[in-house]
């Protein structure tokens, strides 16, 4: 059988979480303007729209317009300084979020060059947890994963096998 090949290891295994839990029918609105991964997610068959780049924090007039079952948000809450609000206005019965996982031997991204590719949160499996049970959603299923680096160090070295991402899958209560 024919096995597709993915640009980054993450991808692979969104894809596949995505696969296992949404159905392709289900109208996906993924955070963000599109991207690589939302890319995939379309030519997979899954029914994707994606946001327009406006600042979520300030603006959520996309979840309460747009017509959909499915909020997908990958790697977006941790550079957002109010999640919570972005959860409040979702009106989603289903969503799906990874995070980059807080690691104890490596401080928050923070580009110096771009203003907007920095991380205000870097969570913890349990903070993520709290925050979409507080928005009235329950966790259904979870997945982690170590992101290897080829590179040479201590840093590389611990990101083989200490978890990098975490995704949720939750619906609403």
């Amino acid at each position: 059988m024919y096995e597709k090949t993915y640009p980054k290891q993450r991808f692979k295994i969104t894809i596949d979480f995505l696969l296992e839990h949404i159905s392709k029918d289900e109208k996906i609105l993924d955070l963000g303007v599109e991207n690589p991964l939302s890319v995939l997610m379309k030519e997979e068959g899954f029914n994707v729209q994606n946001t327009t780049g406006e600042d979520l924090d300030e603006n959520q007039e996309a979840l309460k317009q747009i017509d959909y079952d499915v909020l997908t948000a990958f790697e977006i809450f941790e550079h957002l300084l109010n999640p919570y609000t972005v959860l409040k206005n979702c009106k989603a019965q289903k969503i799906v979020i990874s995070v980059p996982l807080r690691l104890w031997f490596s401080p928050a991204y923070r580009s110096k060059t771009d203003v907007w590719d920095r991380h205000y949160h870097e969570f913890e499996d349990w903070q993520l947890d709290w925050l979409v049970e507080k928005c009235g959603y329950k966790i259904t299923a979870r997945k982690k994963w170590a992101h290897a680096v080829n590179k040479i160090g201590i840093r590389p070295f611990l990101r083989k096998f200490t978890p990098r991402y975490y995704m949720i899958l939750a619906e609403k209560i």
